[in-house]
């Protein structure tokens, strides 16, 4: 283990050392105005870089062993759910980045490490397993509520170091990344299933449900922009029920539709909420993009060869039925074709996936996969 811990601080400091080394040149970069100065990422584990890898407690999940990691630079585990790069690195690469930016967590004992990072290319919070509501696989994530804290901490820093006035100006140039919400569903459909409720009942649990989850998401974007957020991009949720993990519930491997469904509407409410936020906030200046996971998911699975996937059903790594019956451990069965496979483990995308997935998102025709605008625009954008 502590050779992996090891090998999960060499993948942050590979990051690092090219960031370091391009500080000058991406800073003239950005005042350029061919990217924005830095990425700010929240959510859960399809964007964590390795933040979990600092959470204490044995619940906590990580991924700073093999085989993630094991088509990064250096076979590395990072703590990234994933072979490989993950769609927040690829996301900050489209927008002149050479990776995600590094975990809070890895930067937070110094001052000084936190301060340079936010200000050569921004810091990541996201969290494996983290959700909206703070209840969500409690204990073991650090949860929006908890990332929004460590945002206000990184600001505050960079007000002492920096003037309130150049802090204010780098965040409203800034992109802020948002994908959270799937394990919110996941908890709620797991214990939803436990229970014989009628479908008048579960219809109205289901309400209830998405009124609270969109009343936590818009007080994060809101105090986000009273913080000085100006440029953020939204990533939905996608086909939940066609992760391996959830199509192992049948018998013959087909996708869950209640699962899906209760993705869709919570979307739906997704979609209505930054509309609504975006008229309010249009003043003080606002812009959003908001990407169609679901969307993309379900137009990728209905022509899985178009995109060169052989398989959309099972985990490359794992093991038991569609390799989602065991985690992906070092002792995990691995597929050789890994660029062919659109899952990495039992819920994660592989890294062709998330390459794939940040591509659509950053510059596909407007409406398509991407609403009102396209991430490059939104990056793209002065206010």
């Amino acid at each position: 283990m502590v050779g992996y811990r090891s090998a999960m601080a060499a993948g942050t400091v590979l990051c690092l050392l090219v960031v370091s080394s391009s500080v000058q040149v991406s800073m003239v970069a950005a005042a350029a105005g061919s990217r924005p100065p830095a990425m700010f990422v929240f959510g859960d584990s399809t964007l964590d870089v390795g933040n979990n890898n600092y959470l204490p407690g044995p619940g906590v999940p990580r991924a700073n062993q093999p085989f993630y990691g094991i088509d990064f630079p250096g076979a590395v585990a990072t703590g990234r759910f994933s072979n490989g790069y993950n769609i927040a690195d690829y996301l900050a690469k489209s927008m002149g980045f050479p990776c995600s930016p590094p975990p809070y967590l890895s930067l937070a004992p110094s001052t000084g490490r936190l301060v340079q990072a936010a200000v050569s290319g921004g810091v990541s919070y996201a969290s494996g397993g983290a959700g909206i509501f703070d209840s969500t696989n409690a204990g073991n994530n650090i949860p929006l509520s908890k990332q929004l804290e460590y945002f206000r901490s990184t600001k505050s820093q960079m007000v002492a170091k920096l003037g309130s006035l150049a802090a204010n100006l780098l965040l409203a140039k800034s992109v802020f990344l948002f994908s959270v919400g799937s394990n919110d569903l996941f908890v709620f459909a797991v214990a939803e299933q436990k229970q014989n409720k009628s479908a008048n009942e579960l219809k109205r649990d289901v309400a209830t449900l998405y009124a609270s989850l969109l009343s936590g998401y818009s007080a994060a974007v809101q105090e986000l922009h009273a913080l000085g957020a100006r440029k953020l991009a939204v990533i939905n949720v996608g086909l939940l029920g066609c992760v391996p993990a959830a199509r192992l519930n049948d018998a013959a491997g087909a996708c869950s539709g209640a699962l899906n469904q209760l993705a869709s509407g919570f979307d739906d409410a997704l979609a209505s909420m930054l509309a609504g936020l975006a008229a309010r906030l249009r003043r003080p200046g606002f812009v959003y993009s908001l990407a169609d996971y679901y969307g993309l998911s379900a137009a990728t699975f209905d022509d899985p060869r178009a995109v060169g996937y052989t398989d959309i059903a099972g985990a490359c790594c794992g093991g038991g039925r569609l390799g989602a019956e065991a985690p992906c451990l070092p002792n995990a069965t691995v597929c050789a074709n890994r660029d062919q496979h659109a899952f990495w483990d039992a819920v994660h995308p592989s890294q062709r996936g998330a390459m794939l997935t940040a591509q659509n998102f950053y510059d596909s025709r407007p409406g398509r996969y991407t609403a009102p605008i396209n991430f490059k625009q939104l990056a793209l954008t002065s206010l």
